[in-house]
Formats: structure tokens, sequence, C-alpha cells
């Protein structure tokens, strides 16, 4: 106890040093949102991957998809860092950045509201982003409640939940984007080092990698599929199940306004090319091994008491039961391992909320003239608001569902609503604002409905998950047809947002062959 207790509080001193660090950094709202757009390739691929990957991930969605999928799984870590990450990077990264800029958008709402010539759209879409990403950080909070319940049985759960609370917002509100990107570089580190050390002691309690496989190969589970050794096959029980999730949880962060950011802060083309590298890679380990670790959770039936092919305590209880015979010390790197993971997706989560809701709704709609002290200062309250709010959803952690169910909701609702009409934003000119409106009522709508009538849903599309993909893709189709039969951005706006892309620049010889040759 002594053990995981020291570790902690050296982590969480640290966070704090360096928000405190950072606050001078943070004193207007290009230096307390976007870090002054001169972030480095190493702490914005960090901070990306970071905020991509939280407990959400290594609790509830390793665990679930990991025992319905088995060693399959591990194809959505793989998706997450191709699709998720490579494709990410390269598609979106430098047009955001050139583009937000030249735009003078600090926020995907701001940026839909100046792009599209639409106050109402940059309100709606702040709205949205702000009732979205609260079950995200439930889900959060939730997956953390299993490991501190397992680490931590004496001491009480809501201790734990205030603790984290106040502490993120503490370096947040201090050190605004800057002091949440050093810290999730630090976070980022102990993350590959814990989850690579997890999976070799999960494994060795099963005799090795091999004697894993072949031990998974003996499991049947007549309610998932009839064919003998399929947890340790190629694709696994539920091929097309296994492609919803991958699709959702790699396509889904093209359209999350807390990862978009990343790309509006980074310094420059050289760091983009660095960071897609550095952001692919850290993906693959982190999500990939969450994901191939997961995929073994059958091994532990014994122990996890499954009844109609579930476990007893919840497809989140998969994890910490894998976890609870090891050795303390690896616990505690666990602790901070997941502890890292939640606290650097929530600075983001609060970021990205406090100031879309202070740039995007209040500024100039609700306050007029606002100095940037102030937008500073409310941004700066509003992110104590967000964090209350969330920890007291936390704190009825009873009353929350599966993980995944919630994230599910999140992301199909962001990215189906966000999705589409960014990229066709960034690349399409002939986008108009009604089919941008079109993408907000089917992403959300859609998404809406599921969670109040669920039942009344086909049996495909009753799970959030599949409905997620679902809202994504639907506006990949809505926002091109739409924008076909509805009238256009006059064309001075459109002309504006698109002149960065034309902007003459010199680079030497070794970036780009000379006219002459």
């Amino acid at each position: 106890m002594v053990l995981k207790i020291g570790l902690l509080v050296v982590f969480f001193a640290v966070m704090v040093a360096v928000g405190l660090y950072c606050r001078k950094q943070a004193t207007d709202v290009n230096g307390f949102v976007l870090g002054g757009r001169s972030v480095g390739p190493w702490l914005s691929a960090f901070a990306y991957g970071t905020s991509y990957f939280s407990a959400v991930i290594f609790v509830g969605y390793a665990g679930q998809f990991g025992w319905k999928f088995g060693i399959a799984s591990t194809w959505i870590g793989i998706g997450n860092a191709i699709i998720g990450s490579l494709m990410a990077w390269v598609i979106l990264g430098r047009r955001t950045r050139l583009m937000s800029q030249h735009l003078k958008s600090s926020t995907m709402p701001e940026f839909f509201g100046i792009r599209y010539n639409s106050n109402a759209l940059k309100i709606i879409a702040s709205i949205i982003v702000f009732i979205f990403l609260i079950p995200y950080t439930a889900s959060l909070y939730n997956g953390l409640s299993r490991l501190f319940s397992m680490a931590f049985p004496s001491i009480d759960y809501s201790v734990c939940v205030i603790v984290m609370a106040v502490l993120t917002g503490v370096y947040v509100i201090a050190g605004g984007y800057m002091a949440t990107a050093i810290n999730d570089f630090i976070q980022g580190i102990i993350m590959l080092i814990g989850i690579v050390a997890v999976i070799a002691a999960v494994l060795s309690q099963n005799g090795g990698f091999i004697a894993s496989l072949n031990s998974l190969a003996e499991i049947t589970d007549t309610t998932v599929s009839q064919t003998p050794g399929v947890f340790n096959s190629f694709l696994g029980p539920d091929p097309l199940g296994l492609l919803f999730v991958v699709i959702l949880t790699s396509l889904g962060t093209w359209g999350l306004p807390q990862m978009v950011q990343k790309f509006y802060a980074i310094k420059s083309e050289k760091d983009i090319n660095k960071g897609t590298i550095i952001s692919t890679l850290f993906a693959l380990i982190v999500a990939g091994g969450c994901y191939f670790l997961g995929g073994f959770g059958r091994l532990f039936s014994n122990i996890l008491d499954v009844q109609n092919g579930i476990p007893a305590g919840g497809y989140d209880s998969i994890i910490p039961t894998m976890l609870e015979r090891m050795p303390d010390l690896l616990i505690a790197i666990v602790i901070v391992l997941v502890l890292s993971a939640s606290m650097s997706t929530l600075s983001s989560l609060v970021l990205a909320s406090s100031s879309t809701m202070t740039l995007d709704m209040i500024k100039d709609n609700l306050i007029k003239n606002m100095s940037e002290k102030k937008q500073v200062l409310i941004m700066r309250a509003l992110i104590v608001v967000f964090i209350v709010i969330s920890a007291i959803i936390a704190l009825n952690k009873d009353k929350l569902s599966y993980i995944a169910d919630m994230m599910g909701i999140s992301w199909g609702a962001l990215a189906g609503a966000f999705l589409a009409p960014f990229l066709f934003g960034l690349y399409y000119k002939k986008t108009t604002k009604a089919a941008v409106w079109a993408s907000f009522i089917f992403g959300t709508g859609i998404m809406v409905l599921n969670m109040l009538m669920r039942s009344s849903f086909p049996v495909l599309l009753q799970s959030p998950i599949n409905c997620g993909v679902i809202a994504m893709l639907g506006g990949f189709v809505i926002v091109p047809v739409v924008s076909a039969f509805t009238k256009r951005i006059d064309k001075q706006t459109v002309d504006f947002a698109f002149e960065c892309y034309d902007k003459k620049v010199v680079v030497s010889a070794k970036e780009a062959l000379g006219d002459e040759q």
C-alpha cells in the first residue's frame, strides 16, 4: 500500500509542478488554448495519443472486445494506429493547421462558424460538444473505478474521483494547453512502459505467449460460436462486429474536437511529418497492446464467474481481474498507467469543452467585447464547472452502463455530427451550410434516439457502437448529396478560406526539386 500511494504522490506532484511551470504561457487565449501554436512534434504526437487512449480503452474496450473477439481484437489497435493516427495526421494534419490559422479559429465550432459563414452553426456545434463530452468523461471515471477498487480495497472510490478531478483541474487551469501537452508526454512514457510490463506479466501467469495461445484455442463458448479455437483465430467469432468497432474507434477520432485541436497547435511542416510517425508508433504499442492483452481475458474465466457467457461483474471487470494477482510493484505501475491515460484524456476534454463554450457560445453572443484576460478567466471557471459535473456523474457510477456503450454514444454523436462537415470543409469548396446542418441533425439525432428508444432499432443498430458507425458514415453520403441540391456559400467566403493553400513558400532542394529540373 505504501508503495502504491508513494508512486501516486510522486506522479501527482509532477503533474501539478508542470502546470505551475507553464502558467506564464497561458496568459492569453492563443497560449491557453493552443500553446501559442508552437508545440513540437513529440509533445503534439503524445498529446494526440494520450488523449486518444484512456481507462476507457484499457479497462472497457480491451476487456469487452477481447472477451468477444479473442486475440482478433488486436486488429482494433492496429486500426487505431493506421486509420486513427497515421491517416488522420496525413489527411487532416497539414490542412487543419493551415486553414485553422488562416481563419483564426481556435476550436472546431469556431471553424464551422467562419468556414461556413454561420454564427448559428458555431453555437449549435459548441452545445453538441459540451453535451456529448460528458458521457465520455463519465466512462473514463467508470473505468478508473474498477482498477482502484482492485488495488485499494480499503480506500473509498469517491476519494479517487475527487483527487483526480482536483489535480487535473489544477494543472489545466494553471498552465493551459502547454501544461497539458507536457504532462501528456510524461504520461505517454508511463503508458508505453506500463503496457509492455503488464502484457509480459499477464502472459507469464499462463505459461508465456505460446502456451497462452494454445490455452485460448481450447476455449469454446457456444453462445458465441460453435467453431473450435475461434478465440485465437485471425478474425475471431464475429468479423462484422469487429469491423464496426475498428471503424468507430479509428475513424471516429477524425471528428472529435479534442483530437483535431492537436493539429491546430502544432508548430511547423516538419513537425507534422515527425508527429505522424511518432503518433502512429505510439498508437500501435499502446492500443495494440491493450487489445492484445484483452484478447486473453477468457483464460481467467474460472475467476470471473461467467454466467450465460458474460462475467458476473460485467465486461468492465475483466481487465482488473486479470491484473489482481500481479506483484504489488506491477499493480502500482498499472494504477499510474491508467491514471496517466485518464488524466491526459480528462484534461483534453475539459480544455476542449471550456474553450468551446467560452469562444463559441459566450463570446460575442452573451458577452460583448470580451478582453483576452476575461476570456481566459471564463475558460478557467468553466473548466471547474465541467470537472465538477463529470465528477458528480462519476460518483453515481452504479447508475452508469457499460463503458463501451457510453463511449459509443459520445463518439457516435460527436463524430457523426462533425466528421464529414469538417473533412469536406477542408477539401471541398462546394460544401453548403444546409449540408452541415443535415449532418449535425443526423449524427446527434440518431444517437439520441438510440439512447432513448434502443429496443425499437433493428437488432444490428441497437448497439451504440454500431449505431455510432452508421452516424459517422452517413455523413459522407449526406454532406455531398445535400450540397448538390442546396444553395452554395458565397464565393468570396469560400475563396478566402481556401486561399491559404495557394500561398507560395520557399523550401530547400531536399524538400522539392527546382523548376529547372
